[in-house]
């Protein structure tokens, strides 16, 4: 079922996996997505594969952290298409670039404060440039956020991505009381660590040498508080995007959705 059919979507950060495959998804439900990077290369790597599987997309060079890259994609994508019905920010950092799994006692300002202006000032950015072009269409949308598992659990070494995780959720639960009366839903995506990704290899890898455990032994400890045996993959985070994003997902409105399969150890 072709959930999106009709709609246009604009997806930031898309080089990155999580995005990537929310780009996907979008496509793959009928939506016309606008993928954009830093690097354009990446980006066009990516509209050439959703559009080789029968997709519609266009790349684009944009810097999710430049206001003004991101209100002229934005803007070229309402005036082109008359509408923007979606928009998705995948941003995030590498774990070297947040302290590289510190003890708090131990991280640097700059570092927790990089984390901050990279996931939630970005966050904010997009959402709402994005929204600002919404209301300008007078046709609604979805702006769809994105944080980690990290804001309800109690994990060392994380101080600066677990904080900006709960500012994240904070901030969609005000967009949304903000932008409902223009019929725009803003609602967030947690996700539990995505084992496949290189994102969470690389964490496993940090972590275990904090705590002395090699990194298979961290990944395993990750996902023993699952309720399922099922954990949760990349192709469930874009069809949980998709459904969201969609017609389908108008119950949900400044709601935080996890996407974990179910976990005993959150709060």
């Amino acid at each position: 079922m072709k959930n999106l059919t009709n709609k246009v979507a604009a997806v930031f950060a898309a080089s990155g996996e999580i995005a990537g495959v929310v780009a996907k998804a979008f496509a793959q439900h009928g939506a016309k997505v606008y993928v954009s990077a830093r690097k354009a290369e990446a980006a066009m790597a990516l509209a050439d594969e959703i559009n080789q599987q029968g997709g519609q997309a266009e790349a684009a060079a944009v810097d999710a952290l430049n206001e003004n890259e991101v209100d002229k994609h934005l803007a070229h994508i309402a005036q082109t298409n008359g509408s923007l019905d979606v928009v998705f920010n995948g941003i995030g950092l590498n774990i070297a670039e947040i302290g590289g799994g510190l003890p708090t006692t131990q991280l640097p300002l700059e570092h927790f404060l990089k984390t901050f202006e990279v996931h939630c000032g970005s966050q904010f950015l997009t959402s709402r440039l994005a929204a600002k072009h919404m209301i300008a269409c007078q046709a609604g949308g979805t702006i769809l956020t994105l944080t980690a598992a990290l804001s309800r659990l109690k994990l060392p070494f994380t101080s600066g991505s677990t904080a900006a995780c709960c500012a994240i959720e904070g901030l969609t639960r005000v967009m949304a009381a903000e932008f409902g009366k223009h019929d725009i839903k803003v609602i967030c995506l947690n996700v539990a660590a995505l084992q496949e990704t290189r994102r969470i290899k690389e964490v496993n890898l940090w972590n275990g040498r904090m705590l002395g455990m090699e990194a298979a032994d961290v990944a395993t400890r990750s996902t023993q508080f699952n309720l399922l045996k099922t954990g949760v993959t990349l192709q469930h985070v874009g069809e949980v995007a998709a459904c969201l994003a969609s017609d389908y997902g108008v119950t949900f409105n400044s709601h935080i959705v996890d996407v974990d399969c179910g976990r005993s150890n959150v709060i």
